[in-house]
């Protein structure tokens, strides 16, 4: 009491100093004043805490929500008076647009929500966020609007989880771990009564988000369309300021799109979204290179290398961007001139690239060694084969600690069929990265080369231990059982497979229909599974990787067999190509394994289990030229033969089969010639040399045919289990 007292003495003398003017005397006693208050202040902070202030600030935020809401309340009659005048009246009178929400009005919209996170109460906050963005809109609000909503998806991506969530149409939880715990038990709640409440929207049709990345999302495409609608585009100096918040504003919607459609991954529609945006990307290096990473993702590959020749305008000195496209370029769109030139800008950087400088002689090591695969000359091939050698030692100096350098050189040294340096540098950078998959079958590869078949296959199941539903290892398992262990133990690796199929791609075969259907279930049954392989693509799997020529063999199959499904009894294929191409490789290669045991009947069924997803394959028809052969049906091969090099004409296997036939009916010349095509093609088939020596032999060609059985030979004693190049080669 006499603190209390002694307060209203200091303040009744600050008064009277005031109307006397004497103001000399007044800042002493503001701080005679001030002590006195801090000194009561700290006896009673605890009590002030817990209720005082409580209090105080309930009533401040009752204030500012009344006042929101009355606010609210009135723009949406103004409004409607402004709407009726123009309607009665022939003459322009006030319009809603120009009203303007003027200080007052939106710190009453504004302020409270502001208040409640700034105590920690994100429930309330989020709860009074969403009350303003229910109300019906008005041309006024339309710019707060959007600001809310932007404000309230960031906290629902960045602060709420999915456990946290509640709908809009539900009361907040009293108890929340969004809150600050050390004010629970003080929620706000609302205590005062309007005559008359804002109008909000309200119908049975209306959507109601159900978690908070989907109401999020809802909150920014709706931002985003009234960014775009308003928009300030002009590059005058007077709108300079204006353009640069509505390009801020614009950008920051963007990417919290991004961080929500990501999440979702609909990288298709962040990217429609993303083009959208370009009407605020001159010049601006962040908007474009968000739109190409999300064309990136969505698999838009080609316009993704289009954009990112914009970035790289805008940003030379960057190495990563001409990287990104060097990684399309070698990867699904096989532009290997483009990609060369992407990687040389990066090689060219020299010591700007900094660390960078190495993955650009990668990058264009990997171009090299495409470019040796695509070649039809064996000269060609070998001078390729030399520069990727080239760029990858460049690469691995630069940095000899990067696992995938020493891994790339190991590759192309194996596919150059130097055997022991490969393996030298396959250890080595199994030394740097211990369990890199690609290292790892790179290693069994070289190994089942060297003939040590058991040792591989235990490579392969040790990697297996680490990657259980990689098919390319899974593949040379089977083909390593096969040999050391025997079919049985090979089909039971099969049976695997095609249950990783089905459940990794969650899909019901279209053709499993009547007969199909039945020798799957007698096929698990009694342990004669499907030999499944599946590769990252419909290519060629004496190869590995996608050849110029199977990119278009694989374009024409899809286009013919479209036309021939549609013509067909059996369901086409319906959604993404890739899982029905996997598919298709698992019924040729099960009818490869029949195969091996002279069992024409079920590589039959298998081969037309595949036909009816891909009837105008070169693969299927190269299958069921086989199964001809097995029969003894050579002219029908030899006509499955040419309808399968018409759809793809380096198919090495078929023209291997196609020569050989020509072979048996004495045409020697065009035998001699579709072989030798074949070794341009791929001169380390060394079934293919050795067919060509046969041939020159009956030809009477003894020296020619003896150079063609030695480097078979040699070729033979350094060939894997399956081709080196079936590991993928990508940045």
């Amino acid at each position: 009491m006499t603190a209390r007292k002694s307060g209203s003495r200091l303040e009744t003398e600050i008064e009277r100093c005031r109307s006397e003017a004497q103001w000399d005397k007044i800042p002493e006693l503001v701080r005679q004043l001030s002590a006195k208050l801090i000194s009561n202040g700290r006896k009673c902070a605890g009590f002030l805490r817990c209720s005082s202030m409580t209090e105080r600030e309930q009533e401040i935020i009752t204030c500012y929500e009344k006042s929101g809401d009355i606010a609210l309340l009135y723009l949406q009659e103004a409004e409607k008076v402004c709407s009726g005048i123009q309607n009665r009246s022939p003459k322009p009178g006030p319009t809603a647009q120009d009203q303007e929400l003027g200080y007052f009005l939106e710190t009453g919209l504004q302020r409270a929500h502001v208040i409640h996170f700034k105590n920690g109460n994100l429930t309330q906050g989020v709860g009074r966020f969403r009350e303003i963005l229910r109300a019906i809109e008005t041309r006024t609000t339309q710019n707060l609007r959007m600001t809310i909503a932007r404000q309230l998806a960031e906290i629902l991506l960045r602060g709420m989880c999915e456990q946290s969530y509640w709908s809009p149409v539900e009361d907040p939880p009293v108890v929340s771990p969004l809150d600050d715990p050390t004010r629970q038990g003080h929620t706000h709640s609302k205590s005062y009564s309007l005559s008359r409440r804002p109008r909000v929207y309200s119908g049975e049709n209306l959507f109601c988000p159900q978690e908070n990345t989907e109401e999020a999302l809802l909150l920014l495409l709706i931002s985003e369309s009234m960014a775009n609608r308003d928009a300030v585009l002009s590059r005058i100096p007077e709108h300079n300021n204006d353009r640069i918040i509505s390009l801020q504003s614009a950008s920051v919607v963007y990417d919290l799109l991004t961080i929500a459609l990501g999440r979702r991954g609909q990288y298709e529609m962040l990217s429609e979204c993303l083009e959208r945006a370009m009407k605020f990307a001159f010049e601006e290096f962040h908007l474009w290179y968000q739109l190409a990473l999300s064309l990136m993702a969505a698999g838009k590959s080609a316009r993704a290398v289009k954009v990112l020749k914009e970035c790289i305008r805008l940003k030379p000195d960057d190495p990563t961007i001409p990287l990104l496209a060097v990684k399309l370029c070698i990867g699904p769109l096989h532009w290997l001139d483009e990609g060369e030139c992407f990687a040389k800008m990066v090689i060219d950087m020299g010591e700007k690239a900094a660390e960078f400088r190495a993955k650009g002689y990668l990058a264009i090591g990997l171009v090299y060694s495409l470019k040796a695969t695509d070649a039809s000359l064996r000269s060609t091939q070998e001078e390729y084969q030399r520069k990727a050698l080239g760029a990858f030692q460049r690469a691995q100096s630069l940095s000899p600690t990067d696992h995938l350098a020493a891994f790339y050189l190991a590759l192309q040294l194996a596919v150059s069929r130097q055997i022991p340096e490969a393996l030298g540098y396959v250890r080595q950078a199994l030394q740097l990265q211990g369990d890199d998959v690609h290292s790892l079958h790179l290693l069994a590869l070289l190994l089942s080369a060297q003939k040590h078949y058991h040792d591989a296959l235990n490579i392969i199941e040790m990697a297996l231990s680490e990657y259980p539903e990689n098919f390319n290892l899974l593949y040379t398992k089977v083909k390593l059982e096969a040999m050391c262990r025997g079919p049985e133990e090979a089909l039971l690796t099969c049976k695997h497979m095609l249950q990783i199929w089905k459940s990794f791609y969650n899909l019901t075969n279209p053709s499993d229909s009547g007969r199909g259907s039945s020798l799957l279930d007698r096929a698990i049954a009694d342990r004669r599974q499907l030999n499944a392989m599946t590769l990252p693509d419909f290519s060629d799997p004496e190869t590995g990787s996608v050849h110029a020529t199977s990119i278009a063999a694989s374009r024409v199959e899809q286009a013919l067999s479209e036309v021939a499904s549609s013509l067909q009894s059996s369901a086409p294929k319906h959604g993404p190509l890739h899982p029905w191409m996997t598919l298709a490789q698992i019924w040729l290669h099960a009818a490869e394994v029949y195969m091996g045991m002279s069992k024409p009947a079920e590589a039959t069924a298998c081969t037309q289990e595949a036909a009816n997803l891909f009837p105008t394959s070169h693969n299927v028809l190269y299958m069921r030229g086989q199964i001809a052969e097995l029969r003894g049906n050579i002219d029908e091969a030899k006509r499955w033969y040419e309808e399968a090099l018409s759809i793809n004409p380096t198919h090495v296997k078929t023209m291997q089969r196609l020569g050989l036939i020509l072979h048996q009916l004495q045409r020697y010349s065009l035998s001699e010639k579709v072989l030798r095509d074949a070794v341009q093609v791929n001169s380390t088939a060394h079934d293919v040399w050795n067919s060509l020596g046969e041939v020159l032999q009956a030809q009477g060609n003894a020296a020619a045919a003896t150079e063609c059985f030695l480097t078979a030979l040699e070729l033979e004693a350094s060939s894997p289990i399956l081709p080196f190049t079936i590991i993928p080669r990508a940045l």
